[in-house]
């Protein structure tokens, strides 16, 4: 098979359906969910999948859905699409804005989703030459709800069996036209962290009448950063911020307590579970040193690290290259985001793949969570073709036993 001549052909069919796949984009950017709640973006999702006469399950994980095109024989792979939206007003330009306040899909998750109904559609149309079946997981609650979890818990990987997974994700740090990613681990473990500071309140203009919480919480905030600085390898990734502080209600009053909020990431769950068990340690003691007490809890889930299989990325590079050209494949350093893509390739190998969307001529150069993110939608037609060649191929290699899976990497 020339694989250039097979991907030339994709892609040049996934953009002829660049209007419909471009329309749902829109449809589900401007009715952005939070996660759990997608319940009018799972309604989208089902009635393509209903139009294409793709069966599915559902509900999954509350509000996701699992459809599977095959004849139910032969080997199986997923290609995943995350669905929910983020708290974030959104100011982006666009005829097509978020009509609901204070949400927004500023992560490109809209885009995620629109290029895997656009896979399905391709797929779909060679259901009957398929050596394999294709799993389609739309997954709700990627951002903090651990969404890939429940689905992992729900089933998502079994009936038939997974045995390679593939994803996407809109990358505005590279350019419409290229993707990106390593193999090893490519995305952090990623876990929230908690701290009340309690003192005694009193008045400002005495304070040596309270036990102010407030000068402790700046204490703490400051000392957090020396675990990083002092206490990691300088070789190692490590970040600990505090990104929200909140104590008091007048000027002139010295508050009962402080409350912050923040996250801690590394690239190993061991690395997570030396920063947590330090910041415990430094912020009680810190608070202690000052007449305070703190009570430090990591709310919410620890995802794990994305790590990448070796061989299903020299699949995917080899992919984009014949799709896009030599030029057109980054290979990009770890990032300390977090993705629960993680919970699948800790299950079964998988690869997770940026995909380029920065486009500065109409402006789309911001970042993910940013209020005016923005995509060029001419990346979407790429993206679909690259889910339905990374199914294909992988159907192909495993049916015939071709395959050189390496194995997920163990960290």
């Amino acid at each position: 098979m020339n694989t250039a001549v097979e991907l030339n052909g994709l892609l040049a069919e996934a953009r002829s359906h660049a209007e419909w796949i471009v329309g749902i984009r829109r449809t589900i950017h401007e009715h952005p969910e939070l996660g759990y709640e997608e319940k009018q973006t799972s309604a989208t999702i089902r009635a393509r999948l209903d139009e294409l006469g793709i069966p599915y399950r559902w509900p999954v994980a509350e509000t996701g859905v699992v459809a599977t095109i095959g004849r139910g024989e032969g080997p199986c792979v997923a290609l995943r699409a995350d669905i929910d939206a983020l708290p974030i007003h959104e100011e982006a330009d666009v005829p097509f804005r978020s009509r609901t306040p204070g949400k927004m899909h500023a992560c490109g998750h809209d885009c995620h989703t629109a290029m895997l109904l656009g896979a399905a559609k391709m797929l779909k149309a060679r259901e009957n030459s398929l050596p394999g079946v294709v799993k389609l997981l739309f997954q709700p609650a990627e951002e903090g709800g651990a969404g890939g979890s429940k689905m992992c818990d729900e089933g998502a990987l079994e009936g038939p069996d997974v045995q390679r997974i593939f994803g996407l994700h809109v990358w505005p740090q590279l350019k419409t036209g290229t993707i990106g990613s390593r193999a090893g681990t490519f995305l952090a473990s990623a876990g929230s962290l908690a701290i009340v500071v309690r003192g005694q309140g009193g008045h400002a203009a005495k304070p040596n009448m309270a036990i102010d919480p407030v000068t402790s919480a700046a204490k703490i905030i400051v000392e957090l950063q020396t675990i990083v600085s002092r206490e990691v390898d300088p070789l190692e990734p490590a970040v600990i911020s505090v990104t929200t502080i909140h104590g008091g209600e007048a000027y002139n009053v010295i508050p009962p307590e402080v409350r912050l909020t923040g996250t801690i990431r590394s690239l190993t769950m061991s690395g997570m579970e030396f920063l947590q068990r330090r910041v415990k340690e430094l912020v009680e003691q810190t608070a202690a040193a000052n007449r305070c007490s703190a009570e430090v809890t990591f709310p919410g889930h620890d995802y794990p690290p994305t790590v990448n299989d070796a061989y299903c990325w020299e699949v995917a590079q080899e992919l984009g290259r014949a799709a896009l050209g030599d030029d057109a494949v980054m290979q990009l350093p770890p990032t300390m985001g977090g993705e629960d893509f993680a919970y699948y390739t800790n299950r079964v190998p998988g690869v997770f793949v940026a995909l380029g969307v920065q486009n500065e001529a109409i402006g789309a150069v911001y970042g993910v969570h940013h209020p005016k993110f923005k995509v060029d939608e001419a990346a979407l037609p790429i993206g679909a073709a690259l889910h339905t060649a990374f199914a294909l191929r992988s159907l192909a290699e495993l049916g015939t036993g071709a395959a050189q899976t390496a194995g997920t990497v163990k960290v």
